[in-house]
């Protein structure tokens, strides 16, 4: 019994040491490596960056970059604690300055040189530690509502948000607003009705387009992709691939973004070139045995809705989705068309902002792309609630796990199962950001928009969901 209460005085001690004094970083080579690491990479400065890549990664031309994305995704790192030290290694606990409350632990191994060298590093994302300070929810609307406003002028004027935010609730807007420009070039402001691409958002509307035909008896999850498309190319992928599976990203049917994307960028057009250049690939693993995020999923999704609905992709869910939810600016335009309050979309190029257009898809597919508006997202969050466009049963399946990871269902993205229930989706693409959740116990929906890269959306969004009131 003394033995344990002189480790819980003992674990008592180092709580309060850590709450009275800011850690300190070790002296020892991996220490000091840690240090340099962090006070570059806050800083953002391209001196500091290049001069600390040339000293302890001149192997990896890369790491510049790597760095440079982990700013931007988690606007920098402090020290929270120091876990393990030895003269070549340390192991910290870090804690993001994005306000999310977000904590990471990381490891950095040196060679034993001078100056050392980085010859391992890790960065993965950790519960908080018992006692560390976490966002705290807002019990008052009014209060949540000035503390987004300020966070999203603060990431505006730092360069990391420019788009729109709208909070609803029962259909009624709590807070919305814009910021930034629509188009740099001509010096247009973001505003409401600004219309903006939104990567793989889309994945939603295919989802409830798949399982409209279900409920109609037109499709079952269980059917194969080669029952739907007899001459499916690949014999595997057509005999053992379910449409459950495509659903829940655990068909193993990979990716579309690679080299043979950008090759052939501008001449995949309709969905079955898509399926000329990938439907010979093999599968990447046994169907329900894993979940790995699929787009050619989804593509797939896509082609037999054609084939069973005897319409294209882009008319059946303009017909059965928009039409429905009274989204009347939302759409799958090529990019060869000028569509009216489409906003440019921006990407970073290490210390530049330029146009992510050398990047774009000829048109949105049904695995992602396609544009909309902040008010027609609260309107497709509004008709999935009623129960407009799906039963409340095919819901209810759509939005609950669908594999053991538990974060996904068919075609929708879920919160922890410690969080009051919410779903709903993002979307990322060099300069696009977007995300769409939807609290169906309280009937609050959240929506952002950006025209700049991935977590521009994301990281406003999140902040708002770790403070909301949930009532």
């Amino acid at each position: 019994m003394r033995g344990i209460l002189s480790l819980l005085v003992a674990s008592l001690s180092l709580s309060l040491a850590l709450a009275a004094a800011p850690p300190e970083f070790p002296s020892t080579p991996a220490g000091q490596v840690l240090a340099g690491y962090l006070e570059a990479m806050n800083s953002g400065n391209k001196d500091k960056l290049e001069a600390f890549v040339k000293a302890h990664r001149p192997d990896r031309p890369d790491a510049l970059d790597r760095m440079l994305d982990l700013r931007w995704n988690i606007g920098g790192l402090d020290l929270y604690a120091i876990e393990s030290s030895q003269a070549l290694n340390v192991q910290a606990v870090m804690r993001d300055r994005e306000g999310t409350g977000r904590y990471h632990r990381m490891s950095v191994t040196v060679s034993d040189a001078d100056p050392p060298l980085i010859t391992e590093i890790t960065l993965k994302a950790i519960l908080p530690p018992t006692g560390a300070p976490v966002p705290q929810r807002l019990g008052q609307q009014a209060a949540a509502v000035a503390a987004w406003s300020t966070e999203i002028d603060k990431a505006a004027s730092a360069g990391k948000f420019s788009g729109v935010w709208l909070w609803a609730k029962n259909d009624k807007v709590i807070a919305s607003g814009a910021r930034g420009k629509a188009d740099r070039e001509k010096g247009i402001d973001n505003t409401l009705d600004t219309r903006f691409r939104i990567g793989s958002m889309n994945k939603m509307f295919t989802a409830v387009a798949t399982l409209q035909l279900v409920e109609r008896g037109k499709l079952s999850l269980d059917d194969t992709i080669g029952k739907v498309l007899p001459g499916y190319p690949n014999a595997n992928v057509a005999s053992k691939v379910k449409i459950r599976h495509l659903l829940a990203h655990t068909g193993g049917t990979g990716d579309i973004f690679g080299p043979e994307f950008d090759a052939h960028r501008l001449e995949l057009k309709t969905l079955q070139n898509y399926v000329k250049l990938y439907g010979e690939r093999d599968l990447q693993f046994e169907p329900g045995t894993k979940w790995e995020y699929s787009n050619y999923g989804f593509l797939l999704l896509g082609v037999l809705i054609e084939k069973v609905s005897g319409q294209s992709y882009y008319d059946f869910v303009a017909e059965n989705i928009f039409k429905v939810a009274g989204m009347t600016d939302s759409g799958s335009e090529p990019e060869s068309t000028t569509v009216a309050n489409r906003s440019n979309g921006y990407m970073r190029d290490r210390f530049e902002i330029v146009s992510n257009e050398p990047t774009l898809p000829w048109r949105g597919t049904s695995a992602g792309g396609g544009y909309t508006m902040a008010a027609d997202l609260m309107k497709f969050a509004a008709a999935l609630m009623s129960n407009k466009l799906l039963k409340a049963e095919t819901l209810a399946e759509a939005t609950r796990p669908q594999f053991t990871t538990g974060d996904y269902g068919f075609g929708f993205q879920l919160g922890r199962p410690d969080e009051v229930r919410n779903y709903g989706h993002g979307g990322g693409a060099p300069g696009m950001n977007s995300i769409l959740r939807v609290y169906p116990q309280s009937g609050q929906s959240v929506i952002v928009l950006c025209n700049l890269d991935d977590p521009s959306a994301s990281r406003i969004g999140d902040w708002l969901h770790a403070r909301m009131p949930l009532k």
